[in-house]
């Protein structure tokens, strides 16, 4: 799995309204772990929303982006007590809320449930489509392959971005375009940090998937008629007993 780099800002606004103009500041940490050196303080400095200077952790000062933000950048840099109050803010400002970020929300990971169905293929040179479907997992981050007799597929394959849900949850979809032989074993196979180890889950082509709703809904049919069948017997049973037959003269 590859790691995502996460932003965390703070915003700062400056209105001017009697000519119109707009300062701004934002504060940003870009982290991929809560480890110092995983983290980049980065502090920028906007006029009419165009950004004229950025002091970056990384460089370790400010760098101008206009000609005003040129000057300033200069005269920021040339100030020590500008410097070091910005150096520590990685460490006061970020460290400390990546940290709450990771504890309350970041760390939290829901394991993701996988469904695999046939669809009719495009036009094209096969004769198959099968679509793995992954819903419900959190975080974002996951990775979706396909294997076909135990060896991972990499043409004919496409997949969908990952699509939130509203609700936290992301759900994506990826397309195995093949021609079906005797004896396939295909599989999907995710991978996300909810996982100790990947999920596995292997296509049954024994029947295809109409064929399958059709005997489900035909056995459910038999089973509720053989309920309705007893029903009538038991009560029919109910209604006759006790009663005395008398012989016609």
């Amino acid at each position: 799995m590859t790691s995502a780099f996460i932003s965390l800002s703070l915003l700062f606004l400056s209105l001017k309204p009697a000519d119109g103009f707009l300062n701004a500041v934002v504060e940003k940490c870009v982290f991929n772990s809560t480890e110092l050196k995983d983290i980049e303080y980065i502090y920028s400095c906007y006029y009419n929303k165009l950004e004229i200077a950025r002091f970056s952790s990384s460089l370790g000062r400010f760098v101008g982006y206009t000609e005003f933000g040129v000057k300033q950048a200069d005269y920021w840099n040339n100030d020590p007590s500008e410097i070091s109050l910005r150096t520590h803010e990685k460490e006061r400002y970020c460290k400390h809320n990546i940290g709450n970020w990771y504890q309350a929300i970041l760390s939290k990971a829901v394991q993701p449930s996988v469904r695999i169905h046939s669809a009719p293929p495009p036009p094209g040179a096969h004769q198959a489509m099968l679509v793995c479907s992954v819903y419900d997992f959190y975080p974002k981050l996951i990775k979706v392959t396909w294997r076909r007799d135990g060896q991972e597929v990499t043409r004919d394959v496409t997949s969908t971005e990952e699509m939130a849900d509203a609700d936290w949850y992301y759900q994506v979809h990826s397309h195995l375009e093949y021609t079906p032989r005797s004896g396939d074993n295909i599989s999907c196979v995710v991978e996300h940090a909810s996982l100790e180890e990947p999920l596995v889950t292997v296509w049954d082509p024994s029947l295809p998937e109409s064929e399958r709703n059709k005997i489900a809904i035909g056995a459910s049919g038999l089973v509720l008629g053989l309920v309705l069948s007893l029903a009538g017997f038991i009560y029919y049973k109910s209604k006759t007993r006790g009663r005395i037959l008398v012989p016609s003269s």
